[in-house]
């Protein structure tokens, strides 16, 4: 991308800067540096590993870390949960559906699930804003809390805020779960020892729960494990819709000024958050699956 931090923050202020100004930018961001490449990225390393990302250009002077610091716990909120409620809401109708898979309610809900499952999100969002929020005003267009409410009243309003962006990640990751766990169970329903459980007599609500979804559920698990690793940069645009204040708004506006060290800082935030997600899940693994630990 062409341009440099210095010439964005003067194009802002549309030539209203003096040279010392304009001189005094370059020393902030760095671009008046002589040093190679390759010592300015060791020295760009050395200042991440203690938290210091520079400057946001987008907010400036504030600092990248600061910028994140108030971005990150709004996208955890909404993000994290939306994600564990569709997991957990998907999981549970996927094992009902497989084991009362030749009723009407599972006919049904399978291709209703692939319409969901494939429907873009973003798509979704605008529909249900344009028809809940615009249409009908049960809802805010956008922001994450009013700025009147005071005391218990803004817990009250984030919530209220918070309805039509996690209702767009539930309803449209709900039905990917729900395939998911219904395959998964379908194939264990064939294992031999799932017949001798069945011929032993034992209860098929004891068979269902502790045979069956406790097999099914391992594969879901890991691919739960990444959707909470990707949870950071994967509302991107269902925050720009609603103008979240979340991470995903923030490197939408970041790109747009072209911010690199905000951009730098979320990109990394996304690539530690996937790391440590699947390192905690591999860690869980040992304790759910009981053949892992035994080997």
């Amino acid at each position: 991308m062409p341009g440099n931090p210095a010439e964005i923050m003067v194009s802002k202020f549309q030539g209203r800067l003096s040279l010392e100004a304009v001189h005094a930018l370059n020393i902030a961001f760095g671009l008046n540096t002589k040093q190679s490449i390759f010592f300015q990225y060791i020295e760009y390393l050395s200042r991440t590993l203690t938290g210091n990302f520079g400057i946001s250009m987008t907010f400036y002077p504030t600092p990248v870390s600061q910028v994140l610091a108030q971005a990150i716990p709004w996208t955890l909120g909404l993000a994290g949960t939306s994600t564990i409620i569709a997991f957990i809401l998907g999981t549970m109708f996927g094992i009902n559906v497989a084991w009362h898979r030749d009723s009407v309610f599972s006919e049904f809900s399978i291709p209703i699930s692939y319409f969901i499952s494939t429907m873009p999100y973003f798509w979704f969002a605008i529909i249900i804003e344009f028809l809940f929020g615009y249409l009908l005003g049960w809802f805010p267009l956008g922001g994450a809390y009013s700025s009147s409410s005071v005391g218990f009243s803004v817990i009250i309003s984030i919530l209220y805020h918070s309805i039509l962006p996690a209702a767009t990640i539930i309803v449209t990751a709900m039905g990917g779960w729900m395939i998911t766990m219904r395959n998964n169970m379908i194939s264990v329903l064939s294992d031999d020892y799932i017949t001798f459980a069945f011929a032993q007599g034992i209860p098929e609500k004891v068979i269902k729960n502790l045979y069956v979804a406790r097999n099914a559920i391992l594969p879901s698990f890991t691919g739960f494990a990444m959707a909470i690793g990707f949870i950071i940069g994967g509302v991107l645009l269902t925050e720009m819709i609603f103008s979240y204040p979340g991470v995903g708004y923030i490197l939408y506006q970041a790109i747009l000024n072209i911010d690199y060290p905000l951009m730098q800082a979320i990109f990394l935030f996304i690539t530690m958050t996937v790391l440590v997600a699947n390192f905690i899940a591999d860690v869980l693994y040992v304790l759910i699956d009981p053949r892992i630990r035994l080997s």
